[in-house]
């Protein structure tokens, strides 16, 4: 492959990488604003549409930075989006994302409280051009956007963010308390192991000992009888120191020969009965109340390792019940049949509690553990629904080739029960579930956002009422009848026969009670409105006729 091809696919792969995630979150955003925008608009909320429509590319601008310059991305959509109402679910979206990657409490709030501040300001300083068109319901628009718009997304992402951390922390302290585990089990094996060397030096050096004594025995008897068969013993006396030499450079390199050295130390007699009842007498010694129960035959023609094993679990289980359990009763029991021989120590549980602090590491049943399968057998050691504890191995009787274990420091092998993938399958879940709550808030903050901006712009008046035109020339009968002109009877019946003529084309007049001149003694004022065949108002006559004085009552004629 050339480097040129090399460079296109790297491009490729990195552009495909890059855009993938960002671009689906910015087709979002672009998508929620047009959502609001339209729906504001239908319900005529804002009074310059295309404008507001700015909040688009402005939400598609600033909205994928919130990654890389998440305090200033934040402030920005909020001091647009009190200018522009319909960039809110974009600044809801920066606002819960900024406020859940933010680790400093001090930090979040004063991001969450500048940028509410700039969404006021921005709302106030727009309202009466863009907004709804005096100081107060701008303010009003402010609050409304500050708080669905970012408060309360940014406690929702302070929420998550702190839950998301917690449970990161968690799932370290937990990673690093396998490892350790891990680490204290393969060094109790190693320790183990270290052992069994030191068993088989024993052993093995003891039965090549013997070889190299009788070898020597015997080339001292072959000295005058037969020199040449006296050759070959010096070369079996020879091999024998060879090998002994070798075996200790071999298993030198597991550990250290001289651990199991001391009054402690196997012997060829160790694990038959005898010993098994000497370890049940020295803890009886020590206080324990401790019981033996052997079933079957003696163990003393199964191969030592078996006996070594055998011995080494009752060992290590007496001495965890002088450690957390010295005043409870203990049984041991040793079934020995033709194939297994089954071991099981029991106590019961102690009159005091143990304190965690005070429990082992668990390393030498590890070890245990790693002797008894390593002759192909199993091991459990479980605490008792009562309170006790129980260890309990089951060692093959005549074991063949030693089983190869587990390696110390390999990771354990996927669970066969299918455990991985229902963890798996738990983890798609709860990420569905986040993603789903957060549509779901997003879409009933958007729902609070058209209920907060539809208050504000209803709940203000779009603008003073006009105040009422004068009848003028050219006006309708229905502007006129708009403006409460009508006819009125009796000034009719007064202008009949006093009015003066009509103008040209007029096909009707009305009378309205209208005093254009006031009273005059002696008169009275009559307002005409001729309109012509298209209902149009032609001519406005003001006129008096004359009107008559009745005396009073009380007034008499001379």
């Amino acid at each position: 492959m050339s480097l040129t091809s090399r460079f296109r696919r790297f491009v490729r792969y990195r552009s495909a990488a890059f855009s993938r995630g960002p671009a689906v979150e910015t087709a979002g955003a672009a998508l929620a604003t047009l959502a609001l925008f339209a729906v504001v608009t239908r319900l005529d909320y804002l009074p310059h549409p295309g404008y507001h429509l700015l909040a688009v590319p402005a939400g598609a601008v600033l909205f994928p930075l919130r990654r890389r310059f998440p305090g200033a991305a934040l402030l920005a959509l909020a001091a647009l989006t009190g200018a522009l109402p319909c960039l809110g679910p974009v600044t809801a979206a920066a606002a819960y994302s900024v406020t859940r990657r933010t680790v400093r409490a001090r930090r979040r709030t004063r991001l969450l409280g500048a940028a509410g501040l700039l969404s006021v300001v921005t709302a106030t300083a727009a309202a009466p051009s863009l907004g709804p068109g005096s100081v107060p319901y701008g303010v009003a628009l402010g609050l409304v956007l500050a708080v669905t718009a970012l408060i309360v997304p940014g406690l929702v992402g302070t929420v998550y963010g702190q839950q998301s951390r917690l449970v990161r922390a968690l799932r370290e302290r937990g990673d690093a308390a396998e490892r350790a585990r891990r680490l204290a089990d393969s060094e109790a094996r190693v320790q183990e192991r270290s052992r069994i060397a030191a068993e088989m030096h024993d052993m093995v050096g003891h039965r090549l000992s013997l070889v190299s004594l009788h070898a020597g025995g015997l080339e001292l008897a072959l000295e005058k009888a037969d020199p040449e068969l006296r050759e070959e013993a010096v070369l079996v006396r020879r091999t024998t120191g060879d090998a002994m030499r070798e075996l200790r450079q071999a298993l030198g390199v597991l550990g250290p020969l001289g651990r199991d050295t001391g009054p402690d130390a196997l012997t060829d007699a160790t694990g038959n009965r005898a010993g098994i009842e000497a370890l049940v007498a020295e803890s009886r010694d020590g206080g324990i109340a401790v019981q033996l129960d052997w079933q079957g035959a003696d163990l003393a023609d199964r191969p030592q390792r078996v006996r070594r094993a055998v011995h080494r679990v009752v060992r290590e289980a007496l001495t965890n019940v002088h450690r957390y359990a010295a005043t409870a009763h203990v049984t041991v029991r040793v079934v020995h049949d033709a194939e297994t021989v089954r071991v099981t120590v029991h106590n019961g549980a102690p009159p005091t509690s143990v304190a965690a602090r005070d429990m082992g590491t668990g390393r030498g049943l590890a070890g245990l553990r790693e002797r008894v399968e390593l002759l192909g057998g199993e091991f459990d050691a479980t605490s008792l629904p009562s309170g006790g504890f129980e260890v309990a191995a089951v060692v093959p009787a005549e074991p063949g080739e030693i089983v190869a274990g587990e390696r110390p420091g390999t990771a354990p092998a996927a669970p066969p029960d299918g455990t991985g993938a229902r963890d798996d399958s738990a983890q798609r879940g709860r990420r569905t579930a986040e993603a789903l709550t957060l549509v779901l808030g997003l879409a009933g903050l958007g729902a609070l956002m058209i209920l907060g901006i539809g208050f504000v712009f209803v709940g203000h008046p779009r603008g003073a009422p006009s105040p009422p035109q004068p009848p003028h020339v050219g006006m309708t009968f229905g502007e006129l009848s708009k403006e409460g002109v009508a006819d009125f009877p009796a000034n009719r019946a007064a202008a009949t026969g006093h009015e003066p003529p009509r103008p040209a084309g007029t096909v009707g007049c009305i009378y309205p009670l209208r005093d254009a001149h006031g009273p005059r003694p002696g008169s009275f004022p009559v307002t005409r409105y001729c309109f012509d065949a298209a209902q149009r108002l032609i001519a406005i006559d003001h006129f008096t006729v004359p009107s008559v004085r009745d005396a009073a009552p009380w007034e008499t004629t001379r």
